[in-house]
């Protein structure tokens, strides 16, 4: 009996430390290949066409932003590591989240993330479209140096927040609304910090929500997710409530929009 249980042990043990390893190695739900998002994605804009004089324009009038207290969220928001999101994502979801307290939704995220984050980035060199402040002239709220060896469309980091939000929104429905706008906003500070253009802002939601959809049927995305969402139930039932005034004051910022600049002067 005891080199049952001993062999129990080291199975699971083992199957433990194989997951570790896949995440580590870059292993996400969908093997390489099998889901080609070149496909659904509609083409960059190029010079001449109506989307790429659209973009041109928003990122002249988004340099009003410089400065505001929106420019200042665009700018928390540029980290993307899991606590980074986290923070991001837990006035919205209304509980604070951090990858100590949130392990199996911090775990399922990582790498749901690594499958979103592959798809926009063949479609970032298959395209590889200029970022805006190389077109025209204007203020960026992060270093160039940090965005000048990767491409413009699709937007790497809103594929990444709307992985995020959407998942959150499945495993938190009724705060769908408020992570959904978190989602959002956070792919337009991409905007507001004059990195990416609103199309690649646009491409890079439509990047993650195909790609979810297709990895959601993965039987280990199922099991992990299931787990997420007993994590999640069992936390905002005791868990830590963040800043009451820091989520009123993010609320207000995501709901304003960062179209008409000239009204917030």
């Amino acid at each position: 009996m005891k080199l049952i249980r001993l062999s129990v042990l080291s199975v699971t043990l083992l199957a433990g430390a194989v997951a570790v390893q896949a995440r580590s190695e870059g292993q996400g739900y969908l093997a390489p290949g099998t889901f080609d998002v070149l496909a659904i994605l509609p083409p960059a804009p190029v010079k001449g066409d109506a989307r790429y004089e659209a973009d041109r324009r928003i990122f002249r009038e988004t340099r009003a932003l410089v400065g505001t207290p929106r420019w200042d969220m665009a700018t928390g928001d540029v980290p993307t590591g899991q606590a980074d999101l986290m923070r991001d994502f837990s006035c919205a979801l209304g509980v604070t989240i951090t990858p100590a307290n949130a392990p199996r939704t911090e775990a399922l995220v990582a790498r749901a993330r690594i499958d979103t984050g592959r798809g926009t980035n063949v479609a970032k060199d298959f395209y590889k479209r200029r970022r805006p402040f190389l077109i025209d002239r204007g203020a960026i709220c992060q270093p160039a140096r940090e965005v000048l060896d990767s491409y413009d469309y699709p937007s790497g980091h809103t594929t990444l927040g709307w992985t995020w939000a959407m998942l959150l929104a499945e495993l938190a429905p009724d705060r769908a609304t408020q992570l959904l706008a978190r989602g959002r906003a956070y792919g337009e500070s991409r905007i507001v910090c004059g990195v990416h253009n609103a199309s690649a802002v646009e491409g890079g939601r439509l990047s993650a929500t195909v790609t979810l959809a297709a990895l959601s049927s993965s039987s280990q995305f199922q099991a992990d997710f299931a787990a997420a969402r007993a994590e999640l139930a069992a936390l905002r039932a005791t868990g830590p409530a963040p800043d009451a005034g820091m989520c009123a004051r993010e609320a207000s910022l995501v709901a304003e929009p960062i179209f008409d600049p000239a009204k917030r002067r």
